[in-house]
């Protein structure tokens, strides 16, 4: 197995898994905090990208919350995985510059030969840093990794020979509480790790 990373500038907000160890939010949530789950909530995403909650994380700040992504293609194989989590922090944090911090990860196995593309891992840092620029999420402070692994099967396993993923992991702190564009970009980065075209376009049949 063959792994490559790639750490642009800046801090992840917080290592461990943001789904793990999670209760709810505390109900006396402040009102920036109320707004920014509030405007995730109302947030439409193409078909194609399932989302749902998900128990967020409740020692990475004071108050969370958490939402899975998946997409699934029409015979039932998972192209893209992911998950976004929103921390607030009344206090703020020296490593966010802010009080709102977007956590997201973001799995997909990708064509072979893309994926044996040593420039990926800067290229999939691109897909966020894109989608984020075109959706016009105002942010500061991004940071994360982008990891290749490549597997290679033998004997009597069944699947692909060889098999290639991507795993992004990155942060980055909001510049308010219009959290809307800051999840459609994160659907754009997963329909593009997971190879949709891009929205409204039709790829029409060769056969």
């Amino acid at each position: 197995m063959t792994v490559h990373s790639f750490s642009p500038g800046g801090a992840v907000g917080g290592r461990p898994d943001p789904v793990a160890d999670a209760t709810p939010a505390e109900p006396d949530r402040p009102e920036i905090f109320r707004a920014a789950v509030a405007s995730l909530q109302a947030t439409a995403v193409r078909a194609e990208v399932g989302i749902e909650p998900l128990r967020p994380p409740q020692r990475l700040a004071p108050f969370s919350y958490a939402l899975a992504a998946e997409i699934i293609s029409p015979d039932g194989l998972d192209l893209a995985t992911g998950r976004l989590v929103l921390l607030h922090d009344p206090d703020g944090h020296e490593a966010w510059d802010g009080v709102l911090r977007l956590v997201a990860y973001a799995q997909a196995e990708l064509d072979e030969q893309m994926g044996i593309d040593p420039m990926l891992p800067t290229v999939g840092w691109s897909w966020l840093t894109g989608a984020l620029a075109d959706r016009g999420a105002g942010h500061r402070a991004a940071g994360g990794t982008v990891t290749q692994t490549t597997s290679t099967r033998f004997g009597d396993l069944h699947g692909p020979s060889t098999t290639v993923s991507m795993e992004l992991r990155a942060s980055w702190t909001a510049d308010d509480a219009d959290l809307g564009p800051h999840l459609l970009a994160f659907a754009d980065l997963l329909c593009t790790a997971a190879g949709l075209p891009p929205e409204g376009i039709t790829v029409l049949s060769t056969s």
